[in-house]
């Protein structure tokens, strides 16, 4: 299933998106990769150790976050996206919830915009209708203050898969052609541990229509299912087993350990 991503290629999958965050308060590396020139330097290295896509975001999205003003959030990407666009051969991902900063992402050369909030903030799509960009959309249970506090009920799966449906209909209807449509059932945006982990071993749920993005690395129920493995050795097993439920790109903080398990 090819990927069109604004001229970049990417081979099949299963693809690796490492993560690079620029905030100073994200869960497990915040404030790591704030210096700039530290920044690229890591985009290169975990280029090098086979990542196929960088994911570069500038607020945080972990439990007491607050959100960050849009002028903030760009000014910690503008100094390092561009950089990284000139000097890789990779898509390079824009991890935003706010369609100024997307429109700033892509004018600047960005080929995927990562929306945890699922396209949903008003005129979100529209940004990027108006370009080529790719968009992957997450699900994410209730709203981006109170994802953390609440938790899904029932037929979540279901859930989720109509929301994504809905989106992505939402997406055709605005212009975004489907092959440009990567769909993320949103790993620990209001779910339990078991329902984390249900998704990881069943991502088939959502069917075949569309790529399928898993994000599990570091994240709080990797230690509750694995106390006794080292995180990211524990991040890049989940992730291979996300891989074998139908899963076609996982997004991880230690590229060189996934790429390792996944054995690519």
């Amino acid at each position: 299933m090819k990927i069109p991503c604004r001229g970049r290629a990417l081979s099949d999958p299963p693809l690796v998106m490492g993560i690079l965050n620029l905030t100073p308060d994200s869960f497990s590396d915040g404030g790591r990769w704030t210096d700039p020139k530290i920044a690229v330097q890591h985009a290169f290295d975990m280029i090098d150790q086979g990542a196929d896509i960088i994911d570069i975001g500038a607020e945080s999205t972990r439990p007491g976050s607050e959100p960050v003003p849009e002028e903030e959030e760009w000014s910690r990407l503008s100094s390092v996206l561009k950089e990284v666009i000139d000097s890789v051969d990779v898509p390079i991902s824009v991890d935003t919830l706010k369609p100024g900063v997307a429109r700033k992402a892509i004018d600047a050369g960005a080929h995927i915009i990562n929306d945890v909030n699922g396209l949903r903030m008003e005129g979100m799509i529209e940004v990027c209708a108006d370009s080529d960009v790719c968009v992957a959309i997450s699900h994410m249970h209730g709203e981006y203050g109170s994802m953390h506090r609440t938790y899904m009920e029932g037929a979540y799966k279901d859930q989720i898969r109509a929301f994504l449906d809905s989106q992505c209909a939402r997406c055709v209807d605005a212009g975004i052609s489907d092959d440009r449509i990567i769909v993320d059932p949103g790993i620990g945006f209001g779910k339990t541990p078991e329902q984390n982990m249900g998704i990881v071993e069943d991502c088939g749920f959502l069917g075949s229509g569309h790529p399928i993005l898993i994000g599990v690395s570091r994240k709080r129920f990797v230690r509750e299912f694995y106390p006794d493995c080292d995180v990211d050795k524990a991040s890049a097993v989940l992730s291979k087993k996300a891989i074998d439920s139908g899963a076609s790109i996982v997004r991880v903080h230690n590229v060189e350990v996934t790429v390792r398990e996944l054995g690519i």
